[in-house]
């Protein structure tokens, strides 16, 4: 096997996160015709520090066990770099699913299917503007796309998970900055660049339940809840590898808002968006508050 390891920042004390992975096809041919195999594995930044991580497949070797001994040296390197192994492992990709659920049971890592590897996203694109292009065997030029999924329809929240009522909101981009400040009780926040711009309004939306706050707050945060969008005239939660949930029909006016306001988001903010779980408007904090991204899923 052959690898590269990209080094972390110094840290002080083991650096617990979550890991983000790919194990997939990249646009390269190799000498012997076949297209590599690359498996990246990356954590969300924490305290200034992200741990990233890569190594090359040859494709005759694209199975379980090689995996599941890429994954042992991934945790070597972690280890030795400051990082304690990951409380979950993303998986991002639903082909991949089986094969790395199989790769990571025997070495205790629990394994999420989820989208919301933002993390990861950027790496990838990072990669193919400024790594891939330089590798001999580079396929550059137009690929085939590949086939677009069937979306399945959006499904109503279960009774349990909704809200008295939700609205909209939106916060300065600089005010999410200090969400892992806040008092939360469940909580999924996201590094924000520092090249976004702190007074750009953020679009997002506050659900409200006298009662039940918390454990909707508790059941949301099981989705992996990925972003939010208007389809058609109605507002419409991804979450997870493909779930898709209705979380309430608009009026052809409020649609339109919404869809614009998101797209302005996609372009000047990076695809940021957010959703609180509150018990009411005058609640000092969250029982729930997710930072959220509108990124492609490939």
């Amino acid at each position: 096997m052959s690898q590269a390891i990209e080094a972390a920042p110094p840290v002080t004390g083991p650096i617990q996160a979550d890991w983000e992975l790919d194990y997939y096809s990249r646009p390269i041919l190799e000498p012997d015709g076949k297209k590599r195999w690359e498996l990246l594995i990356c954590s969300s930044p924490r305290d200034g520090a992200a741990f990233r991580w890569c190594l090359n497949c040859p494709a005759g070797s694209v199975n379980s066990s090689w995996l599941r001994q890429a994954l042992e040296q991934a945790l070597a390197a972690a280890t030795e770099q400051g990082f304690a192994p990951p409380r979950r492992l993303r998986c991002w990709r639903g082909s991949m699913r089986t094969m790395v659920q199989r790769a990571a049971e025997p070495l205790s890592l629990e394994v999420v299917p989820s989208r919301r590897c933002y993390a990861l996203v950027e790496w990838l694109q990072e990669r193919m503007a400024t790594i891939y292009p330089n590798e001999e065997g580079f396929m550059a030029g137009p690929l085939a796309p590949p086939p677009l999924p069937i979306q399945p329809l959006a499904v109503p929240l279960p009774e349990a998970a909704r809200g008295d009522r939700w609205s909209w909101a939106s916060l300065p981009l600089g005010a999410l900055r200090e969400a892992a400040d806040w008092d939360v009780s469940f909580a999924g926040l996201v590094p924000l660049s520092s090249e976004l711009d702190d007074e750009v309004l953020v679009s997002g939306l506050r659900l409200f339940s006298t009662s039940r706050s918390l454990a909707i707050a508790g059941w949301l945060a099981g989705l992996e809840p990925v972003r939010l969008e208007v389809d058609g005239n109605q507002l419409v939660l991804e979450a997870g590898m493909e779930d898709r949930w209705l979380l309430g029909n608009l009026e052809s006016e409020e649609a339109a808002a919404a869809a614009a306001a998101f797209r302005s988001a996609r372009s000047q903010a990076a695809g940021i968006q957010f959703i609180a779980v509150q018990s009411s408007e005058d609640q000092p904090g969250f029982d729930g508050f997710w930072i959220l991204r509108d990124l492609p899923d490939a």
